[in-house]
């Protein structure tokens, strides 16, 4: 038998569209003979999927899956041709099976998590099947897992789908995690993070070059106002602090209550539980931002 080579699986796979690991099933079933794997892949059906690979894949979904005991998370974006498959519940639960992988596995990129398996399938299977299934090209764009040791971790999808949010929490007590107040408030926090769209937790998480540019902006503006320096000093922090208040997540205004702050409720709820519970950090997916 034919050794069968990188190259060889590449070249099949170029001419077909079917995914790495049935094209080197093919080949390894052809003994290394690519015409006769491509016949290989066209009784399977999966040679049609090269028709639609190279179809624009402008909707999808946003999926998310947080664990059993909260500690780990994952998000995943799926992308298909149309709004209507994108909210069709076949088409839902093969995003679902990408982000179970993402989370089960913990992938360090795509072709890891193409790899991945669930339930006996690898995700490349998965996708290749929901194409075949459904007829619209089907690929996934990016994923994201995360993990926390003292704390959880809250989950938030809007709008079907179109935007995901993880938000992981840090707190002492174990106990914090199974409690009322905390579950109401992590929703909530999650649910701030897909309205308000934070750039970050607090005004320390900010990069510096992003703090800098946004005051050479503020400094500019308020030269041209032609009042002294030390007033144009004054304006400009005025205007940094404005920008920290609404896009620093803990500074923001609560959504739910504009006149308290994400932080002191956040400060409300662990004074009620007895815990010190805070925002470590959060994921947004928007489908189609990358």
């Amino acid at each position: 038998m034919a050794d069968i080579t990188a190259a060889m699986v590449k070249e099949l796979r170029e001419m077909t569209g079917a995914g790495m690991m049935e094209c080197k099933k093919a080949l390894t079933e052809a003994e290394g003979e690519i015409e006769a794997a491509v016949d290989v892949l066209r009784t399977r059906g999966l040679a049609a999927a090269a028709k639609k690979a190279g179809r624009e894949t402008n909707e999808g979904v946003v999926s998310a899956l947080v664990s059993e005991d909260g500690k780990t998370a994952a998000l995943a974006e799926v992308n298909c041709e149309t709004d209507f498959v994108s909210r069709n519940d076949v088409f839902g639960g093969y995003a679902a099976k990408v982000v179970q992988a993402v989370l089960a596995n913990n992938p360090a990129d795509m072709d890891a998590l193409k790899a991945a398996t669930v339930d006996g399938q690898s995700v490349e299977e998965i996708i290749t099947e929901a194409i075949h299934t459904i007829g619209e090209n089907i690929q996934i764009s990016r994923f994201i897992r995360r993990s926390v040791e003292a704390g959880a971790i809250s989950s938030y999808i809007h709008g079907g789908g179109r935007i995901g949010v993880l938000v992981q929490f840090c707190f002492n007590n174990a106990e914090t995690a199974a409690s009322d107040a905390f579950k109401a408030m992590a929703k909530d926090v999650a649910m701030q993070v897909a309205a308000a769209c934070p750039g970050a937790v607090s005004r320390d998480d900010f990069a510096s070059e992003i703090v800098a540019r946004e005051m050479d902006i503020y400094k500019a503006q308020a030269a041209e106002s032609g009042k002294p320096e030390a007033i144009q000093e004054k304006m400009a922090q005025g205007r940094m602090e404005k920008f920290y208040k609404e896009t620093a997540l803990v500074e923001q205004a609560f959504i739910k209550d504009p006149d308290t702050t994400v932080r002191a409720y956040i400060e409300g709820v662990s004074k009620a539980v007895g815990d010190e519970i805070s925002v470590v950090g959060f994921d947004r997916f928007v489908l189609g931002q990358q």
